[in-house]
């Protein structure tokens, strides 16, 4: 029989020996996927994103500390088993268009909800990302916490995953996910409806594909069967969507948001989006006006620059078969009339075991928890760099090739952990299509 009772967890230590190379210059670039629930690789320099450090700096006197927070080391390269990042959106109505949803219209709602949340975890050496969603509708503890304005609040044995951020705010997000999985948190940052709209405007669109066409009032999201660019309004709607496709559930609404994430990692690596000066300043600008306008919140340690470089640069040379994106496995609650859904905690443990133990992960499930689950469409390959011309090369140095040299021999082919099927997901290698709602 399947537990669902909370084992005992431990922490893990802080303390590795590598250095990474030389940062980067786009200091805030990883917020700026974080906002988009992605982490992204980068590659190019901009000696414009250099002016940006300074008001870096600045935005750390709004940024939130984190309870339980240690000291952190000068680069990611030091901390033993890589590092976790929380990415979390919610729901606030304030200071958003009311149009952008029902509940905002109807004046229905209160507080500020934590509606999408998302652990990265990026590996030791080898490097790897693993992006886990947890489902806003999945009852859990929520640990006692200090909320923004020093209001203390009781722990509760089960609540949804999605009123910790309005009982807490980010930090009590983090604590509430650091107590599920046994996992600490280093980073974390949260963004409003308004700042994921600006966000997908300065990347430029992503494709997604629906294999049907898309009729959604509560989003207010149309699509016709194909594959589309969305960015803006519609980017929103894309992620927001539930009741237009697969079963209605929030489950599937993660897939939808997985399908974002892998084509926006594929649009970015494979059109060298990042090697344009350009618009990494682009994208850095409108990071950092997100977090002056209240629509971004990062925790303290994600305004740290040189931190901010080094996940950077820890995950630029991720293969596509390498960025996973899983489901919290879970089970609905038997003779629930909601979409309750509760933790199946030992299935998560295989999970967060082999994260731990930093062994390639193998998914064999479906690509969702919900039916109706997304259409694998193709495989996509991450393009070779392309190699500069030598300038000094003339017709008649390169008619006499040199002797070849013999290749080095390649290196055994890493047997990574097989997942159990219940948990759900893509890796950013896997295209994948969005099936309407039935």
């Amino acid at each position: 029989m399947t537990n669902t009772s909370r084992p005992r967890r431990a922490r893990h230590p802080v303390a590795r020996h590598g250095q990474l190379r030389s940062p980067h210059p786009l200091t805030q670039l990883l917020t700026v996927l974080g906002v988009m629930v992605l982490v992204v690789v980068t590659s190019g320099l901009s000696v414009g994103a250099f002016t940006l450090l300074d008001t870096a700096r600045a935005v750390s006197e709004s940024a939130v500390v984190l309870e339980q927070d240690q000291p952190l080391p000068p680069t990611i390269g030091e901390i033993e088993g890589g590092a976790n990042i929380l990415l979390v959106g919610t729901d606030s109505c304030e200071g958003q268009d009311p149009s952008l949803s029902g509940a905002c219209r109807g004046h229905d709602t209160e507080g500020e909800r934590n509606d999408v949340t998302m652990l990265v975890h990026i590996s030791d050496n080898p490097r790897r990302v693993t992006v886990v969603s947890f489902p806003r509708d999945m009852l859990v503890p929520i640990p006692s916490c200090t909320g923004p304005d020093g209001e203390q609040y009781s722990s509760m044995s089960s609540q949804m995953i999605n009123v910790s951020y309005m009982y807490g705010g980010l930090a009590c997000t983090v604590k509430t996910v650091e107590a599920l999985t046994g996992e600490h948190i280093q980073f974390a940052a949260a963004i409003r409806w308004t700042g994921v709209i600006n966000m997908s405007d300065a990347i430029g669109g992503v494709d997604v594909c629906v294999t049907g066409d898309i009729d959604d009032e509560n989003t207010g999201l149309h699509l016709t069967a194909g594959t589309h660019t969305l960015q803006g309004v519609q980017a929103l709607q894309f992620l927001r969507i539930r009741h237009g496709i697969a079963d209605g559930s929030d489950l599937g609404r993660i897939s939808n948001q997985q399908q974002f994430m892998s084509s926006m990692v594929r649009k970015l690596q494979g059109e060298s989006v990042l090697s344009n000066p350009q618009t990494l300043l682009s994208l850095a600008t409108t990071a950092m006006s997100q977090v002056t306008q209240g629509q971004l919140v990062l925790s303290q340690s994600l305004t740290n620059p040189t931190l901010m470089v080094q996940i950077a640069m820890a995950v630029k040379d991720v293969s596509y078969a390498d960025i996973v994106f899983a489901q919290y496995p879970t089970r609905y609650i038997p003779s629930d009339d909601r979409n309750d859904v509760v933790p199946v905690y030992d299935v998560a443990d295989e999970l967060f075991a082999a994260l731990r133990a930093n062994q390639a992960l193998v998914l064999t499930g479906s690509t969702s928890q919900a039916t109706g689950a997304p259409e694998v469409a193709g495989e996509a390959t991450k393009p070779a760099p392309a190699t500069p011309a030598d300038p000094a090369a003339t017709p008649e140095a390169t008619d006499a090739a040199p002797p070849a040299e013999a290749a080095p021999p390649a290196a055994p082919a890493e047997v990574g952990v097989e997942l159990p099927p219940s948990i759900a997901g893509t890796t950013a290698a896997q295209v994948t299509c969005t099936q309407p709602q039935s």
